[in-house]
């Protein structure tokens, strides 16, 4: 069992960097086919000669070939180097890094909001059924049709600039006021995640309630909690799990709205800014950072499902 299991995390890993390959590839070419010269973005349209526009293209790399770009830039990256931004004039990874402060803390908090109440919303309506069960579906799928920016909008207007409870821009010191300033934007980022897991973790604790095994533990006298809790939660977990894994890496693409909203300095509005500025270099490399963190997490996710869900083969062999 451990030499599959062993095996089975070798072919996984593989496979998750033959993807993050693939998708890096198609991030560097699919950047080059943009219309435009990033040179005149970065010079300003101040008037150049042929000689220095072409200086400034040579110091970029922006003179090289689709492949020799991509091999160069790619190296890089492996040694967490992604090259230097057109704008700031520095290195594309401390920008970001210097940027993660922001981003992680907001990501970490949505994720918890969104699972937190998306479960159990998800538990209490499978169980209670009937007019509760149709409320929170009601909840659930007004809150999945509610884009992030909407959100964020109707929430400054309301708790920020209507009832003055929340700040409307910047991410605050320290533990508790950082808490207090990513309150708003993380409740903005949660909103849709949140649906999302309300209607799914619904329709897994209902199908587990439903089980034969659930029906001979409730006909020989156990309690309703420990019923939920050994058989029903625990068996709906893998298909939650496997959808929280989804829902959360996507979370970091969804930073960008968000922070953009709050007037946050985070990765995602430095995203936004970058676009604008044709800012090829960060561009590309927050771009990879999300495939990298896609991959990871979905790749974690598989590893944990095999522990939790004894129904899950590993090298052909079920646990």
């Amino acid at each position: 069992m451990a030499r599959a299991l062993s095996a089975w995390i070798a072919r996984r890993a593989l496979g998750a960097l033959a993807t993050v390959l693939a998708a890096s590839v198609l991030i560097h070419l699919s950047l080059r086919l943009v219309p435009g010269d990033p040179v005149l973005a970065l010079t300003a349209g101040r008037r150049l000669t042929p000689e220095q526009l072409a200086a400034v293209r040579e110091a970029y790399g922006l003179d090289q070939g689709p492949v020799q770009s991509y091999l160069g830039w790619i190296g890089g990256a492996l040694r967490l180097d992604l090259g230097a931004s057109l704008h700031y004039q520095t290195g594309v990874s401390t920008l970001i890094a210097d940027r993660l402060d922001v981003s992680v803390p907001l990501i970490l908090y949505a994720a918890a909001l969104s699972v937190l109440f998306g479960t159990a919303v998800a538990l209490v309506s499978a169980v209670r059924g009937g007019a509760v069960d149709r409320i929170a579906g009601l909840l659930a799928a007004t809150t999945t049709a509610t884009p992030p920016f909407v959100a964020a909008i109707l929430l400054l207007a309301t708790f920020s600039v209507g009832l003055g409870w929340f700040p409307a821009t910047g991410a605050g010191t320290g533990f508790a006021d950082r808490l207090w300033h990513l309150t708003l934007p993380a409740t903005a980022m949660a909103i849709a995640v949140f649906g999302v897991l309300a209607r799914v973790g619904n329709a897994a604790f209902a199908a587990e309630l439903r089980r034969e095994h659930v029906e001979v533990a409730r006909s020989r006298g156990v309690g309703g909690a420990a019923v939920v809790r050994r058989h029903v939660v625990r068996g709906a977990l893998p298909p939650l799990l496997t959808v929280i894994g989804v829902l959360l890496a996507g979370l970091f693409v969804g930073t960008a709205v968000v922070e953009t909203a709050f007037g946050l300095d985070g990765v995602g509005s430095l995203l936004v800014s970058s676009v604008t500025r044709r800012d090829i270099p960060v561009v590309q490399g927050v771009a990879l950072i999300a495939v990298v963190l896609f991959v990871l997490v979905n790749t974690l996710v598989d590893l944990a499902l095999t522990f939790i869900d004894p129904r899950v083969t590993v090298g052909g062999i079920t646990r």
